[in-house]
């Protein structure tokens, strides 16, 4: 209470957000309600003398005018040298736990039918309270913060790039924070593989990677990680010594500060709520921040709006995936996913967006959007394409389909000669560095 009236700048933080229902005891509530009716009024924060003068002023006080004098001298004397951050964190918390206690004791009262409101305002008045934050932005000024627009126009974005040149390219450098990004194959395309391909590049580039499944069970997908990173293919992983499983653990130990968690979820059975709690909960208990997260796949998650079995599945997908593109955005990380070619399209070696199962709604929201395409003759060449059919990044007209090399015994992929390319993409499309590389061909355990 102090710091309302000798801080401006907790005043100007704190005050849209404090309430009156907020103090429960009679006198806090007069001396709070006094020091807002002065700022609204004066546009200031105001001293010792003028509430006291203010306080004056009200006819209605009665027995608790000498309590409120006593509390304002108080708290003119209190020192309100305190960390900035504390203090607002603090206060945050406290119109948290006032806004949630209040929002319950009126719910309560609903129930009990001591109000008029009827038992469907309480989703409302907890949402309303469970969404009381500090957050002071309140929009970009187009005018004023031309200064703070041209310094993000020239800000180089930190990405987490593939180890795949042309993926690179079609994102200018790797996944960016607060995307959805989305790969559509048929099944046994090759989603998980390359799902895991790219959790394994991203940890061995030092980067903290959270893998979550909903199909596949957490050794099921550390297997396929495993022939990956140790270059042994899957059939060959279950015969391998345990001396030199472990001295190829040791080796991967010592060449990567990245970590890679797996977790498993039954199947429809987890959302974008269980899948924040777990990331509180590795920050708590392993002092683990991912910086990149696998949802293996969409389709297989709970909607937390929709849970009702009679939803269609385009409002169903559609939901779960806003629901995963803001939690990208919360905890300011990509996120990919995966989901499944509808059956038409499985037939097809040229996909499109019409062939995506179960929901439009889903390229829609996703900022990055590739199909994988399995045939055949690329399986003899040992290469999958890869087709944009959405791109936020850059301009996807350029390398609209492109191939990449892919070897199914030990979970990897890797970039493809460049005549490969012929007949896909112009020539002067491909990089010259596509030859022959892997960018993290280093970290594999012979």
């Amino acid at each position: 209470m102090a710091s309302l009236l000798k801080d401006e700048s907790f005043i100007k933080t704190a005050v849209p957000f404090l309430r009156s229902e907020y103090f429960h005891d009679q006198v806090d509530r007069i001396v709070f309600d006094t020091i807002i009716d002065y700022i609204n009024k004066y546009n200031t924060n105001p001293t010792k003398d003028s509430l006291l003068i203010e306080v004056d002023e009200k006819k209605n006080l009665g027995n608790s005018y000498e309590s409120v004098v006593d509390k304002i001298v108080e708290i003119d004397k209190t020192d309100t040298n305190n960390d900035e951050k504390w203090l607002n964190d603090t206060t945050e918390k406290f119109c948290q736990d006032k806004a949630i206690y209040n929002s319950i004791m009126e719910s309560i009262q609903i129930l009990n039918g001591d109000t008029k409101k009827d038992k469907g305002a309480i989703p409302a008045l907890l949402t309303e309270a469970l969404s009381v934050s500090f957050d002071s932005h309140i929009g970009h000024d187009y005018i004023e913060d031309s200064e703070d627009r041209f310094a993000y126009y020239n800000r180089k974005e930190e990405h987490i790039p593939f180890d795949i040149t042309l993926l690179n390219e079609i994102t200018e450098g790797g996944l960016i924070t607060k995307t959805l990004n989305v790969l559509m194959a048929s099944p046994g395309a090759g989603k998980t593989l390359a799902m895991c391909h790219m959790a394994a590049s991203a940890m061995t580039d030092g980067h903290n990677v959270l893998y979550i499944t909903l199909e596949m069970a957490e050794e099921k997908i550390s297997e396929r990680i495993d022939a990956n990173l140790m270059n042994v293919s899957m059939a060959d992983l279950k015969n391998l010594p345990k001396q030199l499983y472990d001295k190829k653990i040791e080796s991967l130990r010592k060449k990567t500060i990245g970590k890679l968690i797996v977790k498993e979820y039954p199947t429809v059975q987890a959302g974008a709520g269980h899948f924040r709690h777990l990331v509180k909960e590795l920050s708590m208990k392993k002092k683990f921040v991912p910086d990149l997260i696998f949802i293996d796949y969409i389709n297989l998650c709970q909607s937390m709006v929709y849970r009702g079995a009679n939803v269609n599945s385009y409002e169903k997908i559609k939901s779960i995936a806003e629901e995963l593109r803001g939690l990208a955005v919360e905890l300011v990380v990509p996120i990919v996913t995966a989901t499944q070619i509808n059956r038409s399209g499985s037939a097809s070696s040229d996909v499109s967006m019409e062939d995506v199962a179960e929901s439009f709604g889903l390229p829609a929201t996703a900022d990055l959007f590739l199909a994988l395409i399995r045939t055949d003759e690329l399986d003899e060449m040992n290469q999958i394409m890869v087709k944009q059919l959405k791109n936020r990044y850059s301009d996807m007209t350029a390398k609209r389909r492109f191939v990449i090399g892919v070897d199914r015994k030990k979970m990897r992929l890797f970039d493809c000669e460049e005549d490969a390319q012929d007949g896909l993409m112009k020539d002067s499309d491909i990089s010259s560095s596509t030859k022959n590389r892997n960018a993290f061909s280093d970290f594999i355990v012979d």
